[in-house]
């Protein structure tokens, strides 16, 4: 019998610790497998800095580092730089990204730097025990918020890719999910055209993809997907807010 589904070369063997329902799983798939479509991993380096993704570096079949919370990009800088011919990619939480790394992922984009984030947005703190972020939403309850976050108090959620896209920098921001099968394949082609800019040399390019966390969210696996598709895509609209590929930068 022919096999049909398989783990990609991209992914080591290494059982995974991600909760059930947690969508971080799904994206490392994905990765795994452009990795090996792209004919990308034997040159491909990693970036998994404090959060949910502080792991990754046991799942995916290349390169990793690890750096300090939310200085990803810088790493991800002094490679591109020191070695041009490194495919990079970061991949962040939003606790991570849009917190103690908001001067990072705001200056490396401003500068067009050239690897490509994978920013994932599940709008809490996940491994911390479930906080409040930098993107959860108005009245969303955390373990810090337990009435609701207080816009008053707290702030507003910030956009990550409305605030990026304000920059003249950036060559490609897309903001995707994970919680459909038509979502993943979405997710898939905007990943595989953020690792096509940097192969081609373009510059910078940031996939937000809106991810589950039924642990921290309190709800099951179904509920939360279900209301990432009722309530939180409709504060982070999923469209693509630049692509620059074909204008001369």
């Amino acid at each position: 019998m022919r096999k049909v589904y398989h783990r990609p070369e991209g992914l080591t063997d290494t059982l995974m610790r991600y909760c059930p329902g947690c969508g971080h799983g799904i994206i490392h798939r994905i990765i795994a497998e452009l990795l090996v479509e792209l004919n990308i991993r034997e040159r491909t380096v990693g970036i998994a800095p404090v959060g949910c993704s502080v792991f990754a570096d046991e799942y995916f079949n290349c390169d990793m580092i690890q750096p300090a919370h939310g200085r990803g990009p810088a790493v991800a800088t002094g490679l591109k730089r020191a070695n041009p011919d490194l495919i990079v990619f970061s991949y962040q939480g939003d606790g991570d990204l849009a917190a103690i790394g908001t001067a990072e992922i705001v200056h490396a984009a401003a500068r067009n730097e050239n690897f490509t984030v994978i920013f994932v947005n599940n709008a809490i703190y996940g491994m911390t025990g479930g906080q409040l972020a930098p993107t959860t939403l108005p009245n969303m309850v955390s373990t810090t918020t337990p009435r609701g976050r207080n816009t008053k108090l707290a702030g507003n959620p910030i956009r990550v890719c409305e605030l990026l896209n304000s920059l003249d920098g950036p060559v490609y921001i897309n903001r995707t999910s994970v919680h459909t099968p038509q979502w993943v394949l979405k997710t898939k082609k905007a990943i595989k055209r953020g690792f096509e800019i940097q192969m081609a040399k373009k510059g910078f390019a940031l996939i937000e993809v809106l991810s589950m966390c039924p642990t921290n969210w309190r709800m099951s696996p179904i509920e939360s997907s279900r209301w990432i598709e009722e309530v939180m895509s409709k504060y982070y609209e999923l469209k693509l807010f630049r692509d620059l590929t074909k204008e001369e930068k």
